[in-house]
């Protein structure tokens, strides 16, 4: 599905305010990352914000299930110069504009020189055209993940009550912050059944970092109730906020996309689009 129009969109336009660049990253799969990605950008979009969504789940991209998307390009064809960003930007529902990943490609670090040109050449278009980029990163500590989250300003990590989900959390903030010294994270906590349970998670993997890792900053920004809608929703190929407005779970995104505004982040401000793929190049 090729988006019409996307290309005269797409300019430098250095009034505008730098997008906030966000990872949202998990230490281990099945913990609704994808689906938290999905509803947050549609809360953002429903805030007025013009959103921007990179699928990178590389070698296994599911937010076009989420977003009911059946792309025909990808980010691969920007990188090997057979398209333009404009060609392989998809919108999803309520005009999110997603780019999508490729189940084929596995390391989007280890690129040529003239890939890297191609793709931050495409880049250098979005960064006064989006009020939010979201990224979809991936689970685990491979080399992708680990370099959307350098590149990002800003980072949520998402875990759920399981104790291997609070683990591997806690050895995804330790592999970034020893590794390229990445002091601060937001805690998203999803399929819990209220705040106490919430923070107490929180609690826990504050208190492990804090004990071996004293200048990483934890910041709780909430959580997502256990709720049987959002797991309808994503049979759906949708999102909960589209079809269960009224759930719990849909007023928590809402609530979600509301506290992050609110909060401008405290990260450089040169923590926009073409920054964060300027990074990403030079991280290896």
């Amino acid at each position: 599905m090729k988006v019409s129009g996307v290309r005269k969109s797409l300019c430098c336009c250095p009034e505008s305010p730098s997008p906030r660049v966000i990872a949202v990253t998990s230490g281990k799969g099945g913990v609704g990352k994808t689906s938290i990605v999905g509803n947050l950008a549609i809360a953002f979009r429903r805030l007025g914000n013009r959103v921007l969504v990179l699928d990178g789940d590389l070698g296994l991209p599911n937010l076009d299930i989420i977003f009911g998307l059946n792309p025909v390009y990808n980010i691969r064809h920007v990188i090997e110069g057979e398209k333009d960003l404009s060609e392989v930007i998809v919108q999803g529902p309520e005009e999110v504009l997603v780019i999508p990943a490729d189940s084929d490609m596995h390391e989007l670090v280890h690129l040529t020189d003239g890939q890297k040109l191609n793709l931050l050449t495409e880049f250098d278009r979005l960064n006064g055209d989006f009020d939010v980029f979201l990224i979809d990163t991936g689970a685990g500590i491979s080399s992708n993940i680990l370099y959307f989250n350098i590149a990002a300003q800003e980072r949520i990590v998402v875990v759920t009550s399981e104790p291997s989900s609070i683990a591997d959390a806690y050895a995804l903030i330790r592999t970034i912050h020893k590794q390229h010294a990445t002091n601060r994270f937001k805690l998203l906590v999803n399929r819990v059944n209220d705040t106490e349970e919430a923070r107490s998670i929180f609690e826990v993997l504050s208190n492990a970092l804090g004990a071996s890792m004293r200048n990483v900053s934890l910041e709780y920004i909430g959580f997502i109730p256990e709720d049987e809608n959002f797991q309808k929703a994503i049979r759906q190929r949708s999102t909960v906020l589209q079809r269960y407005p009224e759930s719990a779970s849909s007023k928590s995104f809402s609530s979600l996309a509301k506290h992050l505004l609110a909060n401008s982040s405290t990260a450089p401000s040169d923590g926009n689009i073409k920054f964060f793929f300027r990074k990403l190049m030079s991280l290896h």
